[in-house]
């Protein structure tokens, strides 16, 4: 099964906030406010588009999506407190 690395990062209306939020921890990590990393096969990426594409305004919210085959690809620098320690779940 072939994993994407994926960094997502949101900007939604206050009141969807918390919906987009919950709905995204049981895919991704979620490691800094409007932020969320992780690693997904193509078939949980779908399923996370569809979710939030029910849960947004695509005329009022935003959603960016960075991919990538391998997250060796990736450097993460933290500059301060890190907000969330990347956890392993089921």
């Amino acid at each position: 099964m072939v994993k994407i690395y994926v960094i997502l990062v949101y900007d939604v209306g206050v009141e969807r906030v918390n919906q987009v939020r919950v709905f995204l921890k049981r895919y991704l990590n979620w490691i800094q406010n409007s932020a969320f990393e992780g690693d997904l096969t193509e078939g949980e990426l779908a399923q996370v588009k569809s979710g939030l594409t029910g849960l947004i305004r695509e005329s009022e919210d935003s959603i960016i999506l960075f991919k990538a085959s391998n997250k060796r690809w990736v450097e993460k620098e933290i500059i301060g407190v890190e907000k969330s320690k990347v956890s392993t779940f089921i």
